[in-house]
């Protein structure tokens, strides 16, 4: 792909390099943003950066949030003696989108997977452990995409927790097994989330 200006093929490559967006998606939004005033140019910009700037890291369960705690976590009307466990920020936003759960929520930033060197250590497991520790905590859901790591995941936090006399729970199978949680439709994830089962270790 030519391009007659620098400035428009750098602004291209940035647009490109986001997910599901390549080269001529990039150009035509570039385009369309030259034909229009500055002014509204400007207006599409500045909540990006704003949010780059200003986003944190909720101290309780990790979402993504405006303050340090997250809207979720301080809402009096959710359930705070029920967690759900998800493994990124999709995962969250696609259980909410369901509108059938109303606990609180734990992110973990990934799952285990020795092949790509991620262990324990790197996860948010033990603020999980500090959370249930508090003594308000009585159901954890593992709402964590039924993979191989994933399930290595279940298996390692509910083996972590198993002396904590609280009930641990998967979501039912409606999500087919290797299948990402954030691609399930809203039927089925909201069902999954409802008719979670018991989890149980072999050991």
């Amino acid at each position: 792909m030519n391009f007659s200006s620098k400035l428009i093929e750098e602004a291209v490559q940035s647009f490109a390099s986001l997910p599901g967006i390549g080269k001529k998606s990039a150009l035509r939004i570039i385009l369309h943003l030259l034909n229009q005033d500055t002014n509204l140019t400007e207006q599409f910009c500045d909540p990006i950066l704003k949010m780059r700037r200003h986003i944190k890291t909720c101290k309780e369960c990790h979402n993504l949030s405006d303050a340090e705690t997250c809207e979720i976590c301080i809402n009096i009307h959710r359930d705070k003696s029920l967690i759900c466990v998800v493994e990124n920020i999709r995962d969250l936003m696609a259980i909410e989108d369901t509108g059938q759960y109303r606990g609180r929520y734990h992110v973990l930033g990934g799952v285990i997977s020795p092949i790509e060197g991620v262990g324990p250590q790197d996860l948010n497991i033990e603020t999980l452990e500090g959370r249930i520790a508090k003594g308000d905590v009585k159901e954890v859901i593992m709402a964590i995409s039924p993979t191989i790591e994933g399930e290595t995941t279940i298996f390692y936090i509910s083996k972590k927790i198993k002396e904590k006399n609280i009930r641990v729970s998967t979501i039912a199978r409606g999500v087919s097994f290797g299948g990402e949680l954030e691609y399930a439709d809203e039927v089925t994830l909201g069902r999954s989330i409802v008719a979670r089962v018991p989890y149980k270790t072999n050991q």
